[in-house]
C-alpha cells in the first residue's frame, strides 16, 4: 500500500528538497521506514543526493531519481532539448516499487504545480496519479501570497485539496510581507500552514506529516 506524502512548491527555490528532507529525517527519527523520490531532475542533481543522504543512504540513486536530464529547465523544455521522451508510466511505478520496500514515501515533484513533463501533463497530473496526500512548501518572501492563492486555486481547479502547507522561511530577517504572509495565506485558503521553517533550521517535529499520512 502506498503511503507518503507528495510535496509540490509556489516555485523553483521554494524549499521543497530542503524541507522533504526535514520531513524524511523527522520521521525516520520516529522509527518510520521513510524515504525520498523525486521521479525528475533537470540540471543538476544535487536535490536526488539529498533526498538519498536524508533516506539514510538506504536507497540507489537510480530509484531516488530515475529521471535525470542535464538541461536545466522544466522537463517539457529539457526533453526536447534531449530529444528524449519521458515514460510517465515508470515514474508512477517508481513511487510504488519504493513504497513496496519501505513503509513510507515522501516524493518531490519538480518545479512548481502546473510545471510541464510534457506538452499535456503537469507535475499536477503526477501527482494526482501518484494520489499521496498534497503538501505545498511556500518560499515565504514578498509576492509569495500571489503564488501561493495561485497554487492552491489551480490543485482545487485539478480536483486536489491541499492537505497542508509549509512555511519555509528563505531568509533570516523577514520583512513585513514575511512576518505576514502565513497568517493572511491561512486565513484565505482555508488550508492549515503546517510548520513554519526558520532559515537554516536543521530539523523538524515529525507529528504533523504523521497525522497526515495516518
Amino acid at each position: 500500500m502506498l503511503k507518503g506524502l507528495f510535496i509540490t512548491g509556489t516555485d523553483t527555490g521554494a524549499g521543497k528538497t530542503y524541507v522533504s528532507s526535514l520531513i524524511i529525517e523527522a520521521l525516520r527519527a520516529e522509527g518510520h521506514k521513510a524515504v525520498g523520490y523525486k521521479p525528475i531532475c533537470c540540471g543538476g542533481r544535487e536535490d536526488a543526493y539529498a533526498l538519498k543522504q536524508a533516506s539514510g543512504d538506504e536507497v540507489d540513486l537510480e530509484r531516488v531519481n530515475p529521471c535525470w536530464m542535464r538541461t536545466p529547465a522544466a522537463p517539457y523544455v529539457a526533453g526536447m532539448f534531449e530529444n528524449r521522451e519521458l515514460e510517465i508510466p515508470s515514474l508512477v511505478q517508481g513511487c510504488h516499487d519504493l513504497a513496496s520496500d519501505h513503509e513510507l514515501v515522501i516524493a518531490e515533484g519538480v518545479g512548481g504545480w502546473m510545471v510541464p513533463i510534457s506538452k499535456e501533463y503537469m507535475v499536477a497530473d503526477l501527482a494526482r496519479d501518484i494520489g499521496l496526500p498534497v503538501v505545498l512548501v511556500v518560499g515565504n518572501k514578498l509576492g509569495a501570497l500571489n503564488q501561493t492563492l495561485l497554487t492552491v486555486q489551480a490543485m482545487r481547479a485539478a480536483g486536489i485539496e491541499p492537505a497542508g502547507m509549509v512555511f519555509n522561511n528563505l531568509v533570516d530577517e523577514l520583512d513585513t510581507a514575511a512576518i505576514t504572509n502565513k497568517g493572511i495565506a491561512e486565513d484565505l485558503t482555508g488550508v492549515e500552514v503546517l510548520m513554519d521553517v526558520i532559515h537554516g533550521q536543521e530539523s523538524v517535529e515529525a507529528w504533523p506529516f504523521e497525522d497526515l499520512i495516518g
